[in-house]
């Protein structure tokens, strides 16, 4: 026996058919005698729905009755799919998050989950019933209703199986596992069996997105087991095997790539200011305003300043991030010291990700020759102990993505 949290988003909850053949899934791990809780997302579409009533409600809204709007559709298929579950002879009943209760901060509509009281569900367990709970949301202090944030349900699963001690947390969605790169892209892309926690999470961190970056830094830190899955695929009880998330110790030799994967994002925007003055404390004029904003900024490059008078320095942030980015940097530009503030939104992030970079030199020269080669200028570069980013134009994106794919040698041989 075995205790597993299984978690279905918007795609796999879409609608009362798709929450039956949800139902049978869950029908089957309960009768091979494992205890199961469920983790539900909204029907997809539902949650931006919801955000589009409270923001014809007042621009201004209030974020405490926010999380009271957005959090009901989880509600919703929590309840639909214990139902569900009890129509075809499955004891089940769903758990709220205040009702556990699932403890978060008092950060409305981007909270952390804080603690997790499991007694009653473990009993619940224990008892052979499914527990049904609702992702994305918990309770802060007051008793007053919060959200995880997009993608938060993956958060909510993971933390679940940390509390509860699973064997497993199984991840549906709808596709069947991780791949080398996106097989919309590249049709020879091939499926992983294996991929650690950190390679998962550079991977989700520069544009895949199988996993939200906070579920995978979860299950790293608490050393959870994460399986991806495909809830469309095998309904009829088939075995179809997804992709494990695990500790790089799982990880046999012979499955040791030297890189795991290419992910690309497309939403990045560049600014470059120009003639900032050569002087200590002057980048940190730019970027103190910025991170008081809440606004990443990730690649930084900086031109040599030959005079010894002035440089540019360059830099990217969150598309959706560029127009405060912009106000907030000209609030403090007689601070700065620059001339003339560029930007950019027709850029790409192309990164190669995976755990042989450690132990394997020529990763960043074979990408930059590859990439050389086929005319596509970079513009930015950053890396990591297993990680190169390029920044390129974003007319390039599915040529890298290929021409990369091709040069590590990750293409499918037996890929139509």
């Amino acid at each position: 026996m075995a205790r597993i949290v299984m978690k279905f988003g918007g795609t796999s909850m879409a609608g009362m058919e798709r929450i039956r053949s949800v139902a049978q899934r869950v029908k089957r791990e309960a009768e091979a005698g494992n205890e199961v809780a469920v983790v539900v997302s909204a029907m997809a579409g539902e949650t931006d729905r919801l955000v589009n009533f409270c923001r014809e409600a007042s621009s201004l809204y209030d974020r405490h009755e926010y999380d009271v709007v957005v959090s009901a559709g989880e509600q919703v298929t929590s309840g639909l799919l214990a139902i569900a579950l009890q129509a075809i002879g499955v004891r089940a009943r769903s758990w709220m998050g205040w009702q556990l209760p699932i403890r978060t901060s008092d950060g409305h509509g981007s909270a952390r989950i804080e603690a997790i009281d499991t007694t009653a569900l473990n009993a619940a367990l224990a008892s052979g019933e499914v527990a049904v709970i609702p992702g994305f949301q918990g309770v802060a202090t007051g008793e007053r209703v919060t959200t995880l944030g997009r993608g938060g349900s993956d958060t909510s699963a993971v933390a679940m199986a940390a509390a509860m001690k699973a064997d497993r947390c199984d991840i549906y969605t709808d596709v069947d596992g991780v791949y080398t790169t996106d097989p919309r892209i590249v049709p020879r892309a091939r499926k992983l069996k294996r991929v650690t926690y950190e390679e998962m999470l550079e991977l989700a961190s520069v544009g895949a997105k199988v996993l939200q970056t906070r579920s995978v830094g979860l299950a790293m830190k608490e050393q959870v087991r994460v399986q991806v899955l495909s809830s469309f695929l095998d309904e009829d009880g088939g075995s179809e095997p997804g992709t494990l998330i695990v500790g790089e110790e799982e990880i046999d030799d012979m499955e040791r790539q030297l890189i795991t994967g290419i992910a690309h994002d497309k939403n990045e925007a560049k600014i470059t200011l120009t003639a900032v003055a050569d002087r200590p404390g002057s980048v940190a004029a730019i970027f103190s305003p910025l991170a008081d904003a809440n606004i990443n900024v990730d690649m930084i490059v900086q031109n040599i300043a030959h005079t010894g008078e002035s440089t540019d320095v360059t830099f990217t942030v969150p598309k959706a991030d560029l127009a405060r980015s912009i106000e907030v940097l000209n609030g403090a530009r007689d601070k700065i010291g620059f001339t003339e503030m560029k930007h950019d939104t027709r850029v790409s992030k192309i990164s190669v990700v995976g755990v042989g970079m450690r132990s394997h030199a020529g990763v960043a020269a074979t990408m930059f020759a590859t990439l050389g080669e086929r005319g596509i200028n970079i513009q930015a570069i950053t890396t990591s102990e297993i990680k190169v980013s390029v920044l390129i134009e974003e007319d390039y994106t599915e040529l890298a993505v290929r021409v990369l794919h091709t040069a590590y040698g990750l293409d499918a041989e037996d890929a139509a």
